[in-house]
C-alpha cells in the first residue's frame, strides 16, 4: 500500500510494523517514525485504526487469553499475503 505521498518511511514498512506498534514491542526510534508517519499519511492511518479495532475486538473476545504463537504467525502471513494481492493488484490497475 502507497498513498503515493513522500515520507521519511515507506507506506509499507510502517503497516508491517503496525501489530510491532500496538503491542509497544518497538523501540522508541522506530515507534516515534510510525508516529510521525501515521500523523501524516490518511490512507495508513485508516489502515491502522482497522488493526487496532481488529486487535482491541480480539482481547475483548478471547477473555484476556493470549492466543497460541502459531496462531498470530498463520494470521500474519495471510495478511501479508492479501497486501501483496492488493499491491499487485494495484500496480495492475496503474
Amino acid at each position: 500500500m502507497s498513498c503515493g505521498g513522500p515520507h521519511a518511511v515507506d507506506c509499507g514498512k510502517v503497516l508491517e510494523a503496525v501489530y510491532l506498534y500496538l503491542d509497544g514491542e518497538i523501540d522508541f526510534d522506530h515507534k516515534h517514525l510510525v508516529r510521525s508517519h501515521l500523523d501524516e499519511c490518511s490512507p495508513c492511518l485508516r489502515e491502522f485504526g482497522v488493526e487496532h479495532e481488529v486487535k482491541l475486538l480480539v482481547a475483548r473476545r478471547c477473555g484476556g487469553e493470549r492466543a497460541p504463537e502459531s496462531l498470530r504467525e498463520s494470521v500474519l502471513e495471510r495478511l501479508r499475503a492479501a497486501r501483496i494481492d492488493a499491491d499487485a493488484a494495484e500496480f495492475r490497475t496503474e
